[in-house]
């Protein structure tokens, strides 16, 4: 260290020693903040037994600030372009592999240099704030007598560039059409926009030497704030009217900013000169961890991906609502609606028996597969029937809403475990009826078969398949069953997309405006047509989309060589009513028994990875911690104790 500080030249501006400066202050691990410190103390002791260096280091820094200009690295670094989500995408994932050049001319470019690791930020921020200020004031008291500020020119830029940039995007067609009041009332981000403007003008006079009365940032935080409130009408209005990665990328633009702006105008009001030297550090790490991270595709995603997936499990949650009995009345609904899906499923299972029949190509027979799931699928919707393990993805994103309280600190454990209970019960139920009328609708199918054709549906040899195929112990029945409950997950997610495109790109209007389906309806039918299928794009597509996924695994195992296969619970119980029948009820009770186990567990494992998985993305974007699963469990089992029938088949009344 004592040999570069013996090397600097205050006349240079040369990056290279400021690079291998700074090489010796990092320590060996990133997450070693205790010889970072050291090393940070150590450069400052230096510096104070030895003036001359101090002096020559200030000197060696003010070339380099000065040779280089500053704004881009406030705007820039830690705040989204303006390319959009796609764009930026490509671009970070093509830096990534090949970093852009780096020259001279910017400051942003210097840091590219200087913390070159992408770690670094870890050990800067472990370094107390106080030796970072103690560094600096050694540096800055080298040369007492010169005042000169040579960053506050480039925050000033920085700040009017933030503020029309601001401006530009908060009059977006995409932002305005949410939020009509901005084309009937003054926009808040053109106001901004005329207020910071005048306080830098007049900043500049004041630092041109003229008699200027400056006056603090309070009113220009007060537009920044007019600004958020807003962006926060925006956000509520998408969640009912939908949203889009567009217009959700330019929100988090918008979010970083504004808050990029607030940082800023803090850092030249020169009436908090107290607390400045703490936000300048803390800015300045700021940028560091932003620089570090900015070719990172992981910290774009999450920024825009949460606030997507907020609006699609939101969208999920609201049909979640319908998934949830309350009382004993609506379990015995449910109970008849899941019961008409295992009526149709008994007969998917027949169909799907019969085209495996025709032998045909492996692609052909995959389009044959996912034709018979997905229309048969969407055909219980049609008719308002209930499949169980659609449940999981919509109620977990119910109980996440639950868990998220007004305080969003407290929550409230009883009345989490009531609603835990109605789920489980109503899960319970509705697994029941699908079972309860599908392996009787499969048992009498495979019973009139040999009335109608001379023989059985299935021969002895494809009967014990189709019952190894359930066996949960000497077969990979458990891992198919959980690839189908992450196709039921992936379902859910792609409902809750179409739901929230279906009112964000308002179906029910544009399709009431249809003059072909005007004349062949006429307009009140188009209307309810528009109204329905605004409503119910989700559940159509999600339920198509299921059907694909579940007939094309095995094909996709087929192509990759690798085992891939599904289970769904509904489709085996059916399947071993089937069997039964095929090997003439000469079946031993241990096989029974086991075939029995074995679609239950499937049943078991497509509800836990199905709810696991939708439960885990609606806490996450929602950015809720839930801590208490030892205590929802403890209230959960005390609520069993208490009343186990009521806890199982609910109450009579509300």
């Amino acid at each position: 260290m004592l040999e570069i500080l013996e090397q600097i030249d205050a006349d240079s501006s040369d990056i290279g020693l400021m690079v291998a400066l700074f090489d010796t202050l990092r320590p060996a691990r990133a997450t070693d903040g205790a010889r970072a410190t050291a090393n940070v103390r150590t450069l400052c002791q230096l510096l104070k037994g030895n003036p001359g260096h101090a002096l020559a280091l200030r000197a060696y820094a003010r070339n380099i600030l000065t040779s280089r200009r500053h704004p881009s690295l406030y705007t820039e670094i830690g705040v989204l372009s303006n390319d959009g989500f796609f764009t930026e995408l490509k671009t970070r994932i093509a830096y990534r592999v090949l970093p852009p050049a780096l020259g001279n001319d910017y400051l942003s470019e210097a840091l590219d240099q200087i913390v070159y690791k992408r770690t670094d930020y870890l050990w800067m921020t472990a370094v107390p704030v106080a030796d970072w200020l103690a560094l600096f004031d050694v540096v800055q008291q080298a040369e007492p007598d010169d005042d000169r500020n040579l960053m506050l020119p480039g925050l000033l830029d920085a700040i009017r560039t933030l503020s029309y940039r601001v401006c530009a995007i908060g009059l977006e067609p995409r932002l305005t059409n949410f939020h009509t009041e901005m084309e009937t009332y003054e926009s808040p981000f053109m106001v901004q926009n005329f207020e910071v403007n005048a306080y830098l003008d007049a900043y500049q006079r004041k630092l041109a030497g003229e008699d200027v009365a400056l006056d603090d940032t309070r009113h220009l935080l007060v537009m920044l704030d007019q600004c958020d409130t807003v962006i926060g009408k925006i956000r509520k209005k998408a969640l009912s009217q939908g949203t889009s990665i567009a217009l959700t990328y330019l929100l988090v633009s918008l979010m970083q900013s504004l808050d990029r702006m607030r940082k800023l105008l803090f850092l030249v009001d020169g009436h908090h000169d107290s607390e400045r030297r703490n936000a300048a550090v803390a800015l300045g790490l700021e940028l560091v961890e932003a620089h570090n991270n900015k070719y990172m595709v992981r910290d774009l995603l999450r920024d825009n991906i949460n606030l997507l997936a907020r609006n699609v499990t939101e969208n999920a949650s609201h049909t979640g609502e319908h998934y949830v009995a309350d009382n004993r009345k609506q379990l015995v609904g449910m109970f008849f609606s899941s019961a008409g899906a295992g009526l149709v499923i008994g007969f998917m299972a027949l169909f799907k028996i019969l085209m495996s029949y025709l032998r045909a190509a492996p692609l052909v027979e995959a389009f044959l597969f996912s034709m018979n799931y997905s229309l048969g699928f969407m055909f219980i919707h049609l008719l308002h029937f209930t499949v169980a393990t659609k449940q999981p993805a919509m109620t977990a994103s119910r109980i996440a809403t639950g868990l998220q309280s007004k305080d969003g600190r407290n929550i409230d454990l009883d009345s989490m475990a009531e609603l835990c209970a109605k789920v489980i019960r109503t899960q319970n139920m509705a697994v029941l009826g699908n079972l309860a009328v599908a392996i009787p609708t499969a048992y009498a199918i495979a019973m009139a078969w040999p009335l109608m054709t001379g023989h059985h549906l299935v021969s002895p040899e494809k009967a014990m398949h189709l019952l190894h195929d359930i066996d949960p112990i000497h077969a990979p029945t458990l891992i198919y069953a959980a690839i189908a409950g992450v196709c039921l997950f992936v379902a859910g997610l792609i409902s809750g997309y179409y739901d929230n495109k279906a009112l964000y790109t308002r179906w029910a209007q544009r399709i009431s405006q249809l003059r072909g389906l005007r004349w062949l309806l006429g307009q009140e039918r188009l209307n309810r047509l528009g109204v329905y299928m605004e409503n119910n794009l989700g559940g159509l597509m999600g339920n198509f989309f299921f059907g694909i996924l579940l007939g094309v695994m095995p094909f996709i195992g087929f192509v990759l060589g690798i085992p891939l296969d599904i289970r769904h619970v509904t489709f085996s119980s059916a399947n071993f009513a089937t069997a039964i029948v095929g090997l003439d009820h000469n079946v031993s009770w241990e096989l029974v028994v086991t075939s029995v186990a074995g679609f239950l567990s499937i049943g078991t494992v497509n509800l836990l990875v199905s709810f696991g998985l939708a439960l885990w993305v609606a806490l996450r974007s929602r950015k809720v911690h839930f801590k208490h699963g030892w205590q929802l469990l403890k209230a959960l089992g005390r609520r069993f104790r208490e009343s186990p029938v009521t806890f199982f088949f609910g109450s009579k009344d509300e």
